[in-house]
């Protein structure tokens, strides 16, 4: 019994370990790293530092670069030029003026020759010989020669690839899965569909597919769980499906993506929302608008940026600047809430609020990023 009420402890906290977020934030010109309760997990110390991924974070020392553990030991001494952020267990490192790859150790990895190397995405990294790209995986062999004149960034385990002038994706293990027979696709894979242009008409490549969407003359991706995205026809915007048929008819200026069944649209220059049977339920009455986030927050703009719930109530006070940041690093490019906090910043720096507008430690710092996990 004692064994077993140690193991789910040890599971407990694994979980909580697993489950911290940090923010790299500035202050006084120093960079350092604070919790989600707005304390300093790492005091201000470091001329320059990264946000932290794969459970290290890059850091400066006397000019040198190196990496640090979530306690602010360091895990790799300080010894690069430049170094890049760990993804898939490596980084790429900088020292004598030559890239490689290094795991979180700081042991190198062995590659083959090649004429350029990039950064690990999604379990492979890209490499270039002569004009052609191939994969490399992380145990350092070639998973696919260099086949394409391009591939781009791994998203969801798939990447866009070019031959010629024409476009197809591949899976992480060089798998073709969207032939190469399209002018345009779209950049990321998405289960629903992913966007194309074949023949010189615009659609959706679903289930092995192209689907034309009519009229069409541009499209954009599926994001979230929804079943919809949006595409452009005679200079309006409306709503279709993966079978490229229209839900809602082109009739807006500008449109995002539907979140929690409601969608940003513009009608001139003013921003409102939309259901998924196309019937405004939030007045158009912004100037500009984002989708929602889980906790059904959305940034609004008049001439500064608050928040609405999804009855269209302003939560938070529209007194606000916000960006992404480097939001990306934690797999989500919002300007809104993201895990239960919202970046924002007015004239006395950067700081989080929480979805009640409450300001995290009540404090400012001159940067703040994005909280990312440190597992």
């Amino acid at each position: 019994m004692k064994t077993k009420i140690f193991l789910l402890l040890l599971a407990f906290n694994s979980v909580i370990i697993y489950a911290q977020e940090l923010s790299l934030v500035r202050e006084d010109g120093k960079f350092g790293y604070i919790d989600k309760k707005g304390n300093y997990v790492i005091e201000p110390k470091f001329d320059n530092a990264k946000t932290f991924s794969n459970g290290l974070a890059a850091a400066i020392k006397d000019k040198q670069w190196g990496y640090i553990k979530p306690n602010g030991d360091w895990a790799i001494e300080p010894k690069f030029e430049k170094v890049k952020y760990f993804d898939s267990g490596y980084a790429m490192v900088s020292e004598n003026g030559e890239w490689h790859y290094i795991d979180k150790t700081g042991k190198k990895l062995d590659v083959p020759a090649a004429e350029k190397y990039y950064d690990f995405e999604d379990g492979v990294a890209l490499y270039r010989n002569g004009d052609k790209i191939g994969l490399l995986g992380t145990n350092g062999k070639v998973i696919l020669e260099p086949t394409y004149d391009a591939i781009k960034k791994f998203r969801n385990g798939h990447a866009k690839i070019q031959k010629g002038d024409l476009w197809g994706m591949i899976n992480s293990k060089g798998k073709v899965v969207i032939p190469v027979e399209y002018e345009e696709i779209g950049n990321e894979y998405h289960t629903n569909g992913v966007e194309g242009m074949k023949g010189g008409s615009y659609g959706i490549i679903a289930n092995g597919k192209f689907n034309p969407i009519e009229g069409a003359d541009k499209v954009w991706g599926f994001y979230g769980n929804s079943n919809l995205t949006y595409a452009r026809k005679d200079k309006k915007i409306g709503f279709v499906n993966n079978q490229g048929k229209w839900e809602i008819e082109p009739q807006f200026d500008k449109a995002r993506a539907f979140v929690k069944g409601l969608a940003p649209v513009a009608e001139g220059k003013s921003w409102g929302y939309i259901n998924e049977k196309g019937e405004m339920v939030i007045e158009a009455q912004y100037r500009d608008a984002e989708v929602f986030a889980e906790n059904g927050m959305a940034p609004v703009k008049q001439k500064q940026w608050g928040f609405i719930d999804t009855s269209g109530k302003e939560i938070i006070p529209l007194e606000y600047d916000i960006t992404a940041g480097l939001a990306f690093l934690a797999g989500n490019d919002s300007k809104g809430f993201i895990n239960g906090l919202a970046r924002v910043k007015t004239k006395k720096g950067w700081g989080f609020l929480d979805k009640n507008g409450k300001l995290l430690a009540d404090k400012w710092f001159q940067n703040a990023e994005p909280f990312t996990s440190v597992e």
